[in-house]
């Protein structure tokens, strides 16, 4: 699937808050939840993970920048506190621009549209300053071969799913993952899936199932495991 992703090809859609997503037919996939991009985003990446964390500055990873959606929401909340954010995304496959203008993510126009599109016209592989206190780099590579020479706080796992990107859910990644996150670092992600959270107590991360969006029951919020040696930790109820 991987080769052939970038030549896929992809349909707006409206999802059930109002904000865009993409559809591709040939892997009968989206880009976000149909029930509500933003509203998806923000409870999964935002609300339990940007917002969950106490780190200021903070370094943050995300996998699979798609259409900068989850870029795009941090931004405006570090925006109303000041808070200082260093954010890292790593996409194989960038959109193309004329998918990216359809959007309707900064809808409200003014300060909001010049941030957008400032994310997606900075150059990839390029630290860029997008505000005084949130820089941002594009990497333009393929997660299963990276080596990360930084160290992230939060980690964005937003990869397609595992029953169309298998390889990019495995022990390995996330032992990757664990070997570029900083101490006490969390990773948030929409999948539930058991070999999912196998993947993650197994590559170090104690692993808590958290009320998910609407449409969607759970999600997770993984913690790393400091000074981890290879033990069985078992998830946490839903509370």
């Amino acid at each position: 699937i991987h080769w052939k992703m970038k030549k896929l090809k992809r349909e707006l859609k409206i999802t059930d808050d109002g904000s865009h997503t993409f559809y591709m037919p040939d892997l009968d996939e989206h880009y976000h939840s149909t029930f509500g991009a933003v509203q998806e985003s923000m409870h999964v990446f935002i609300n339990a993970g940007f917002l969950f964390s106490e780190k200021n500055p903070i370094h943050i990873l995300e996998v699979g920048f798609g259409t900068g959606l989850n870029c795009f929401l941090s931004l405006l909340e570090a925006s109303k506190t000041g808070r200082q954010v260093v954010y890292h995304a790593i996409e194989l496959y960038p959109l193309e621009k004329e998918f990216v203008d359809n959007l309707n993510y900064a809808d409200y126009g003014g300060e909001r549209r010049a941030l957008f599109e400032k994310i997606h016209e900075s150059p990839w592989n390029k630290d860029v300053r997008i505000t005084n206190n949130f820089t941002l780099r594009k990497v333009e590579a393929d997660l299963r071969c990276y080596q990360f020479a930084h160290s992230y706080d939060l980690i964005y796992f937003d990869a397609f799913a595992p029953d169309v990107q298998p390889d990019l859910w495995t022990p390995e990644i996330f032992e990757s993952i664990y070997r570029c996150s900083s101490s006490q670092a969390i990773l948030t992600t929409y999948c539930t899936k058991g070999i999912v959270k196998r993947a993650l107590r197994a590559s170090g991360f104690t692993v808590k199932r958290l009320p998910g969006p609407p449409g969607k029951r759970e999600m997770l919020r993984a913690h790393r495991i400091d000074n981890f040696e290879s033990v069985n930790i078992k998830d946490e109820s839903v509370k």
